[in-house]
């Protein structure tokens, strides 16, 4: 016969099974006497994930893990997923088999123990088990193992394979698992892999349950004892907790009891006779005993396998939404930043315009400074020339009628002004091209920052045209256009003119002898009788000559108003010429501005919302872990 503890797993699979079928309980993810409030919650933690999915895509569309939590929330309704993890040959495959019954994992069953194998259920002969190969690398086997009825059993590739892409399908696999089956070989206890592993897997917050594989090797229980505190201590230590469920098993030993007990063998033979054969299969049987106590949902541990099955989608999206929020608040703070930097772009052509402004100095100075020399060479030979004693000469000319003109007005036209309004008009073309020159380069050093900066938007729809661009277009040029209205010759007859006008004034009433007279009268050394000859001419010519010096001095002060005002028009007009460059150019950067500025603002309003909705999810998920950590057995 054999032993209770043999048989115990075979009875209480078949006695579940059968008080299935005859009470008729409906099986919900697995699990049997399910109430309203726990289908309701079922229901609640799938829409509130698929919110989260949702949320997820938004926030980081890039973000592969999502597809971890899609695949947990599709299996909300199926079996607890039990993945045995692992080092390459710790015996995963035997202790698998173990709980299966039978060495399904054998050659010619399972392609390669070194991909994603799922084990599930399906009522087969032996012979028609089958295993399919999906397009992502995994392996699905259906076997009629009772167990897996309400259990898949995963199979993983070893923690210390070589190939990178085996260690990631199983790193990969660990956030999807309701309950993790840490398979340790006995033989090398806690290796370099398997501490990694733990590490990774601690940071999905997964309940594992250890086993220690070929505990039978040890020569006693103090061996045992000393072996399981050091294993128990270290993963204390590493996942920070204290509750730590350690099995010492001996697979091979409870394989080999399940086989004899189905071929109905009377005894064990002689190998599995041995007291450590026996603590080992027994030990292996508590670990069964252990599972298939998930398998009741009205039992205490089925109520903590739901809590398992709910709170593996929960922990997955709450992993996930807490990236996504890292995420999001990286991408805000940029995006603000790049707000700030289109503005600080914006806002630096008043920077640009100050130095400007500093540097335009130079050239309106240097037109003003002409002005005023040309301005004081006619005011001294004004000076020079308005004499007394020249008069005779200037009068002459001036009584003649103005198709005679006067030396002065040809030597003002030609040796004065003609010059200094070719020097002047140099300048400005100078000043133009200058001012041209900058705000242009400033226009493209302004469109290659947005570029540089931001190249994504950098695209034909959005490309300004620079070369027709307003900005291309040259000022209206008004310092020019001042110099333009200038004109030497009218300049030199107005003096003319004002010099006539001054002459005619002060000697019109004597004529041109009379003002020979009155010349001789004044700078000739006369005696009493010479003025007496001269009575009537000298008191006229006295009295001419005395408004002289105030007549001269009025034509002179026009000549310095005129000369002034030229120069203020001409330095004003300048100054609009850079107004107007700096206006253009702020339009321009304005203009090219907004595709980068509104880009940035939506990007920044985007993400406010996202933010939302992220806390949002994160505040149900709370709520979803409260109301799965309440559940009770009824």
């Amino acid at each position: 016969m054999l032993t209770s503890q043999v048989c115990l797993p075979l009875v209480l699979a078949v006695l579940l099974q059968v008080w299935q079928i005859l009470s008729g309980t409906e099986i919900v993810a697995g699990f049997v006497k399910l109430e309203d409030r726990e289908k309701q919650l079922i229901e609640t933690e799938r829409l509130v994930l698929n919110e989260a999915v949702e949320v997820i895509k938004k926030a980081a569309p890039l973000m592969e893990e999502v597809s971890l939590l899609n695949d947990a929330v599709s299996q909300i309704d199926e079996p607890f997923l039990l993945v045995i993890v692992g080092e390459f040959n710790s015996g995963k495959s035997t202790v698998i088999n173990a709980l299966l019954g039978e060495r399904y994992l054998k050659e010619g069953v399972v392609p390669t123990t070194n991909e994603i194998t799922f084990l599930r259920y399906n009522d087969l002969d032996i012979e028609q088990q089958r295993c399919e190969r999906h397009p992502d690398g995994q392996y699905i086997c259906y076997l009629p193992a009772p167990i897996l009825k309400e259990m898949t059993i995963v199979d993983t590739p070893g923690t210390n394979v070589i190939l990178q892409r085996q260690q990631r399908l199983t790193e990969e696999f660990v956030p999807r698992a309701d309950l993790l089956l840490f398979v340790i070989s006995a033989d090398r206890p806690l290796t370099g892999s398997e501490i990694a592993f733990l590490r990774y897997s601690q940071q999905w917050k997964k309940k594992a349950v250890f086993v220690l594989n070929k505990a039978d090797i040890y020569q006693n229980n103090q061996e045992l004892e000393e072996a399981m505190s050091f294993i128990k201590d270290n993963i204390q230590r590493l996942l920070n907790t204290e509750n730590v469920i350690l099995y010492p098993v001996s697979a091979r030993a409870a394989l080999e009891s399940k086989l004899i007990a189905t071929s109905n063998v009377g005894k064990l033979n002689e190998e599995l006779s041995t007291s450590d054969s026996h603590y080992g299969a027994n030990s292996f049987f508590e670990l069964e005993n252990f599972l298939y106590s998930f398998l009741d949902g009205s039992t205490i541990p089925g109520m903590d396998r739901m809590r398992l099955k709910l709170e593996t989608p929960v922990s997955i999206a709450d992993r996930l939404i807490s990236a996504c929020e890292t995420l999001v608040t990286q991408d805000y703070r940029y995006a603000k930043q790049d707000l700030a930097a289109v503005k600080d772009i914006v806002n630096s052509v008043n920077d640009f315009a100050l130095n400007m402004e500093t540097e335009s100095l130079f050239w309106r100075r240097q037109a003003v400074s002409l002005i005023e020399t040309t301005k004081s060479r006619i005011v001294e030979l004004a000076e020079t020339n308005l004499q007394l004693a020249n008069f005779d000469i200037i009068a002459s000319y001036a009584f003649k009628g103005e198709k005679n003109a006067m030396p002065s007005t040809s030597k003002i036209q030609n040796d004065i002004i003609g010059p200094a309004v070719s020097a002047v008009q140099k300048i400005l073309q100078e000043y133009e091209d200058w001012l041209y020159s900058k705000y242009t380069l400033q226009g493209r050093l302004y469109k290659e920052s947005f570029e540089k900066r931001w190249p994504s938007l950098r695209h034909e729809s959005n490309q300004t045209n620079f070369e027709t661009n307003q900005l291309q277009k040259k000022v209206d040029q008004a310092g020019s256009q001042v110099i333009a209205n200038f004109s030497s010759s009218a300049v030199s007859k107005a003096f003319e003119q004002e010099v006539r006008e001054m002459i005619i004034g002060t000697f019109g009433q004597l004529g041109v002898a009379g003002l020979s007279a009155s010349l001789l009268t004044s700078v000739l050394q006369t005696t009493l009788e010479d003025l007496l000859a001269l009575g009537i001419c000298s008191a006229g010519g006295y009295l001419a000559i005395s408004t002289f010096p105030g007549r001269r001095q009025r034509v002179i002060d026009k000549v310095k108003r005129k000369a002034d005002n030229l120069a203020y028009e001409l330095e004003e007009a300048m100054k609009k010429d850079l107004t107007e460059a700096i206006e253009s150019l702020n339009t321009f950067v304005k203009v090219l501005s907004e595709p980068y500025h509104d880009e940035a603002q939506n990007r920044l309003n985007n993400l406010v919302q996202i933010q939302e909705e992220l806390s949002n999810v994160e505040k149900k998920l709370r709520t979803l872990q409260i109301d799965i950590q309440n559940l009770r057995v009824s």
